[in-house]
C-alpha cells in the first residue's frame, strides 16, 4: 500500500514548483528595464510515480503519481533572430559612424563663398588678368601677392581641417580597438562561466544574457558572426577567422604603419598578420582615415601641387619689373636635398630610391602630329605596372590622352614650350610615396628618341625609382623636378623675395636684346589661362572642375551615408522589435503568472492542510 505520508510530500513539490514559478515571475518584473534581459519560465513536469512497469511492484491496478517538479528555467529566446541582429548591427554603426564624421566633412567645404579656397582662386587669377592689362602697375601686383597670401591661407585651412578631423579619427580608432580586444575578453569570460555552471547541471541564463549582450556590442564595432557548436563552446567569428573561441579570446593591435602619415595598422597580436574589418564602427573608422579623408587630402595636394607647379613654370621664365627672373612664385619644399632625388627608403644608411616627381622631355612636338612609330609604355599604377600601347597613325595628342585615361601614376601634356611633361599623382597605395614616379619604360621610341625623355628604349633604358642614381637614364637635355615634401597644402606659400619685393612678379617676358619691354603682359596672361586649361589635377580637367567635382563627391557621399543610415535604421527597430515581443518582459503577463501560480500555491497549501486532518485522523483518532 502507499505511504500514509506520501500526500504531504506530494504537496510540497507543489508548494515549491509554484514557488519557484512565483520567484522567476517576480524576477522579471525586477529586469523588466535591465539590459539584454530576456523573459524566463519555470518549465514544470509531473514528478516520476511511485511504481514503474520495469520495477517490482505491489500487485495493484495503476500508477501512483507524486506530484509535480520543476524540470527547468528557461529564457525565451529566438536563436535565429539573435543571430541575424548580430550580422546587421555593423552595418547599422558602419552608416552611423561615416554618417557623423561626413558632416564634420562638408562642413569643411562649406566654407563662407567670400572666404572659400575657390572663391580666393578666383580672385587670384582675376588679379593676374588685372596685372596683365596694367603690367608697369605696381598696385596690381601687390593685389596678386596679396590675393596669392590669402589663397595659400585658405589651401592650409582646408588642409589642417581634414588632417585635424583624420586625427580624431585615429584617436577613435584605438579606442575602438580597446573596446573590441575588452568585449572579446569579456565574452571569453563569460564562456568560461557558462560551461562551469553547466557542468554543475545548472541553467546560467543570466549569463547567457550578459554574453548575449557583450555580443551585440561587439557587433556593432565589428561584423561578427557566432557560432554555437556545442554546449561548451561559443565561437565569435571576423570574415572567417576566431576571434573568440570557448573561453579563449585573440586579441587586435596596433602597430606603426611607417608612411607618411605616423598612423597605425591593426593586425592580430598572435600572427603579426594584417587585421582587415569590413563593417561596424571601426570598419567604417579604418576606412574613413585610409581612404575617403586620405583621398580628400591627396586630391587637395595634387590641386595644390600641380597649382604651384604651372605657376612657377611660366613665372621662373618671366621677368618682373625690377628685371628679376628666374624666380618661382609659390616656394616648393623637396623632399630630399640631394640633386638627383636619391633617398635612404628603407633607413639602412644607404641611398637606395630616386625620388623624383615630373620628366620634361627635350623636344618639342606638334599635338596634331602622328608619330609614325609604335611600341609600348610602361608606367607605375596603382596595382602594378600599367602597360600603355601606342601606334604609328596615332597623334602626339592621342598618346597623351591614353596616357592620362590609363590606370597609370603617371599623367602627361605639354608644357608651353610643348615639350613632353610627365607628372607623379598621388598613390592609391599607402606603401608608395606619393608624387613620386616610379617606374617608366618604353618598348619603343616615343618617350626615348620622338620626345626626348629616356634616353633609351627597351628595359635596359627603362627608369625605376627603386635604385639611386634612376635620373641617369634620362636623355640628355631633359629636365626632371625632385618630388616634393608630402603634403604641400600644409606648407604651400609666396616666395618670400615676391614678397619683400612685389615688382619681382614677374609680368612679361625678356625680349631677345634682353630687355624687359615696358607694358608687356604676356606672362601674366598665361598664368590667369591656367584657370580654364586642362591641366593635371588628379585627371586632367580644369580647376574650376576640380572644385566642382571635390564638393559634389563629398556631398554625394554623405547623402549615401544617411539615406543608408535610415535604411539600417528601419531595418534594426524591426528586428529589435521582434526580439522584444519574443524576449522582453510585459509587465501584465507577469502579473497573470503570478495570480496563476499564486492560486496554484493556495490550493497545494490547502491540500497539505487536508493532508494534515486525515494524518492526524489515523494517528490520534483511529481505536479512539
Amino acid at each position: 500500500m502507499g505511504s500514509t505520508f506520501s500526500g504531504i510530500e506530494l504537496g510540497k513539490r507543489s508548494i515549491m514548483a509554484h514557488t519557484d514559478a512565483i520567484t522567476t515571475a517576480g524576477h522579471n518584473i525586477s529586469n523588466a528595464n535591465t539590459e539584454g534581459y530576456s523573459r524566463q519560465r519555470v518549465q514544470i513536469k509531473e514528478f516520476d510515480p511511485l511504481y514503474k512497469p520495469d520495477l517490482e511492484r505491489l500487485e495493484r491496478p495503476g500508477l501512483i503519481g507524486q506530484g509535480v517538479d520543476v524540470q527547468s528555467i528557461n529564457r525565451i529566446r529566438d536563436e535565429l533572430l539573435d543571430q541575424r541582429i548580430v550580422g546587421q548591427a555593423n552595418q547599422e554603426s558602419y552608416w552611423d559612424t561615416r554618417s557623423k564624421y561626413y558632416t564634420m566633412i562638408e562642413q569643411i567645404y562649406n566654407e563662407p563663398d567670400d572666404i572659400s579656397v575657390r572663391s580666393n582662386m578666383d580672385k587670384f587669377w582675376e588679379s593676374w588678368q588685372e596685372l596683365s592689362i596694367h603690367p608697369e602697375s605696381r598696385a596690381a601686383r601687390q593685389a596678386v601677392v596679396t590675393r596669392a597670401e590669402t589663397l595659400t591661407d585658405s589651401i592650409k585651412q582646408r588642409w589642417e581641417g581634414l588632417d585635424g578631423i583624420a586625427k580624431i579619427v585615429d584617436g577613435d580608432i584605438e579606442a575602438t580597438v580597446k573596446q573590441v580586444n575588452d568585449l572579446s575578453r569579456q565574452i571569453a569570460a563569460t564562456n568560461g562561466e557558462i560551461v562551469r555552471s553547466r557542468a554543475m547541471g545548472d541553467n546560467p541564463n543570466d549569463l547567457l544574457d550578459r554574453r548575449d549582450l557583450l555580443v551585440d556590442k561587439l557587433s556593432k564595432l565589428i561584423n561578427i558572426s557566432t557560432d554555437q557548436r556545442d554546449s561548451d563552446e561559443f565561437m565569435v567569428h571576423v570574415d572567417g577567422r576566431v576571434l573568440v573561441q570557448g573561453s579563449v579570446p585573440r586579441e587586435i593591435d596596433l602597430v606603426p604603419r611607417f608612411d607618411d602619415t605616423g598612423y597605425s595598422k591593426l593586425v592580430w597580436a598572435d600572427t603579426g598578420n594584417d587585421a582587415v574589418f569590413k563593417g561596424g564602427t571601426l570598419g567604417a573608422l579604418v576606412e574613413l582615415r585610409d581612404v575617403d579623408i586620405r583621398n580628400e587630402i591627396q586630391s587637395l595636394n595634387t590641386m595644390t601641387m600641380n597649382f604651384a607647379d604651372l605657376v612657377n613654370d611660366v613665372h621662373r621664365n618671366a621677368v618682373g619689373a625690377n628685371r628679376v627672373t628666374g624666380l618661382d612664385f609659390f616656394v616648393q619644399h623637396p623632399f630630399v636635398e640631394n640633386a638627383n632625388g636619391n633617398f635612404d627608403r628603407d633607413g639602412d644608411g644607404a641611398l637606395d630610391s630616386s625620388y623624383v616627381f615630373r620628366f620634361t622631355g627635350k623636344n618639342a612636338l606638334d599635338m596634331q602630329q602622328q608619330v609614325g612609330i609604335e611600341g609600348v609604355m610602361t608606367l607605375s599604377g596603382a596595382n602594378g605596372d600599367v602597360q600603355i600601347p601606342y601606334f604609328h597613325t596615332d597623334t602626339v595628342e592621342t598618346v597623351i590622352a591614353r596616357i592620362n585615361d590609363s590606370t597609370s601614376e603617371v599623367k602627361a601634356y605639354l608644357d608651353k614650350n610643348n615639350h613632353l611633361v610627365l607628372k607623379a599623382t598621388t598613390a592609391q597605395d599607402s606603401s608608395n610615396p606619393d608624387f613620386v614616379i616610379r617606374h617608366v619604360e618604353d618598348s619603343g621610341y616615343f618617350l626615348a628618341g620622338y620626345s626626348g625623355v629616356l634616353n633609351d628604349s627597351g628595359a635596359a633604358g627603362a627608369y625605376d625609382f627603386a635604385r639611386s642614381d634612376a635620373v641617369n637614364v634620362l636623355a640628355g637635355g631633359s629636365q626632371f623636378a625632385v618630388a616634393p615634401v608630402v603634403n604641400p597644402s600644409a606648407y604651400i606659400q609666396v616666395n618670400d623675395a615676391i614678397r619683400n619685393d612685389v615688382m619681382s612678379v614677374a609680368a612679361g617676358y625678356i625680349d631677345a636684346a634682353g630687355n624687359a619691354p615696358s607694358g608687356d603682359g604676356r606672362a601674366a596672361v598665361e598664368i590667369a589661362a591656367i584657370r580654364n586649361t586642362s591641366v593635371m589635377v588628379g585627371g586632367m580637367r580644369t580647376f574650376d572642375d576640380y572644385f566642382a567635382d571635390t564638393v559634389t563627391n563629398v556631398g554625394l557621399k554623405g547623402e549615401q551615408a544617411e539615406t543608408n543610415l535610415i535604411t539600417q535604421n528601419s531595418i534594426m527597430d524591426d528586428l529589435r522589435t521582434l526580439r522584444d515581443s519574443v524576449s522582453g518582459v510585459n509587465i501584465d503577463e507577469e502579473l497573470a503568472e503570478i495570480m496563476k501560480f499564486q492560486h496554484g500555491y493556495n490550493a497545494a497549501a490547502k491540500f497539505i492542510t487536508v493532508w494534515d486532518s486525515l494524518v492526524d485522523t489515523v494517528i490520534n483518532r483511529l481505536g479512539v
